[in-house]
């Protein structure tokens, strides 16, 4: 009797065009004819069809397929594994861009809420590198601070940008008078410039103790695009963002002592330049 290949694609699920193109290959030859030539296909066609259309959902090209048929005790186990991994590979892909897709939806909501025109005039050369910014989101985003400098950026208004770039600029001035200058990274004036910048971060963004300025200054050396949201490229010299760095961390330090209450005496208190009151 046999089915001929219009009722095996109504039942099976694909395309007459499918079926052909099966046939042609040697995938899936069907096993008799009609007397008028037509393709006929019986119980064991329909079983290796089956076979087939459960590879090709797993993934498999038709080329491993025919492997698999022609010797499945071989190395059918061996195929699978090896199709199991990269199936688990690719949804852990697909659950990161998910995940940065969902992070970019976040940006664009809570971001800078300017018009294109109003970023280029108050942002000028400094860019916003969308997969920076989403990267940080899912490595930050279980940081309260991180949140929080979002919001405070999405409630600037124009003027509150144009002051902020504004001073971003002086400050952008200094370092790099600083560093043309020969001036040592960990000296009083390079780590004041560091300071300057954690004091900025503070009053625009969120509360940033020397800790989280080490961190934020170490990603300024690991990544270029992080660097570049406060030395546009045009500006930067050659380790540069480095030597920011071994300016940061000093500073840091410094401030961590005269943060740090002294021993002993509890009526002692120190000044905003560390000395002790008595």
């Amino acid at each position: 009797m046999g089915y001929t290949v219009g009722q095996v694609s109504a039942f099976a699920g694909v395309t007459v065009r499918t079926l052909h193109h099966y046939d042609k290959v040697g995938l899936l030859s069907p096993g008799d004819r009609s007397r008028a030539g037509y393709r006929r296909y019986d119980d064991s066609d329909l079983a290796r069809l089956q076979q087939i259309l459960f590879y090709r959902e797993l993934g498999f090209p038709l080329d491993e397929i025919a492997e698999l048929l022609a010797d499945p005790q071989a190395g059918a186990l061996h195929h699978l594994r090896n199709r199991q991994r990269q199936l688990a590979e690719e949804i852990a892909r697909l659950q990161r861009l998910a995940e940065v897709a969902e992070r970019a939806v976040e940006v664009q909501q809570t971001g800078v809420s300017l018009t294109p025109e109003e970023r280029f005039e108050v942002f000028g050369e400094i860019a916003f590198d969308l997969s920076y910014a989403t990267e940080a989101q899912l490595k930050w985003r279980d940081s309260k601070g991180h949140r929080e400098a979002m919001a405070r950026a999405g409630a600037h208004t124009k003027e509150d940008w144009r002051r902020l770039m504004a001073e971003a600029a002086a400050w952008r001035a200094e370092l790099l008078a600083c560093h043309d200058d020969g001036e040592p990274a960990d000296c009083d004036r390079a780590m004041d410039i560091a300071e300057e910048h954690r004091l900025h971060v503070t009053r625009w963004f969120t509360p940033c103790p020397p800790e989280m300025h080490r961190r934020i200054a170490d990603d300024f050396a690991a990544d270029p695009r992080a660097f570049a949201l406060v030395v546009p490229p045009s500006q930067q010299r050659p380790g540069l963002a480095a030597y920011l760095v071994q300016a940061v961390h000093p500073n840091a330090s410094r401030r961590i002592h005269i943060h740090e209450p002294r021993r002993g005496n509890t009526d002692e208190n120190p000044d905003r330049h560390g000395r002790i009151a008595r």
